[in-house]
């Protein structure tokens, strides 16, 4: 009877141990094959992307396997159809491709080995963004088209971003700009 209980007391010993690691052993990644590609379909603006595996931000990183860890593509681009939908003018469209995102800084591996999975943010290392868009109008014609590249050399000179603590502040704050630009209105209103 003691050996029963003690097996069990073993065996669900061990079965706490391996349920966390369980959890941790599909760490999410946006290169995963079942990632999502899109935005679900909801609204006046849609945001598509390729495989993120291609991306600058994967592809030239110095630790391409920090790079792909979590769900920063997908943060992005409801981000950037969140401010797209409240500045697009009523009953304009907004379809958007992602087709590169270099995110601001980068992993620095030499310094030490502590440091390998920290990112580093200096000014030789920009947030960059690809886009091609095209914008409709209510009646189905199309205002604008094209590629668009966003970049901001200066991104660090921003005051307000010195005590934002969200990890893709400089990304957003470059859809920021680019929205302003690229949705205000011609007349100057």
């Amino acid at each position: 009877m003691k050996s029963r209980i003690a097996f069990a007391f073993v065996a669900a010993c061990a079965a706490a141990l391996v349920a966390p690691a369980v959890g941790y052993a599909k760490s999410r990644s946006v290169t995963d094959p079942d990632a999502p590609r899109s935005l679900p379909a909801e609204g006046s603006v849609s945001v598509r992307w390729e495989d993120p595996a291609q991306f600058s931000e994967i592809r030239y990183s110095r630790n391409r396997f920090e790079a792909r860890q979590g769900d920063w593509v997908n943060q992005l681009a409801t981000y950037l159809r969140t401010r797209a939908q409240a500045q697009l003018p009523a009953g304009e469209k907004l379809d958007v491709d992602i087709t590169d995102i270099k995110r601001a800084g980068d992993y620095e591996p030499w310094h030490s080995p502590q440091l390998q999975d920290t990112r580093v943010i200096r000014d030789l290392y920009p947030p960059r963004i690809d886009l091609t868009i095209r914008r409709t109008g209510a009646d189905g014609r199309v205002i604008a088209e094209g590629e668009r590249r966003l970049r901001n050399l200066s991104f660090m000179m921003d005051a307000r971003m010195l005590n934002d603590s969200d990890p893709l502040r400089y990304e957003k704050a470059l859809i920021d700009r680019w929205l302003r630009s690229e949705l205000r209105d011609k007349d100057g209103a």
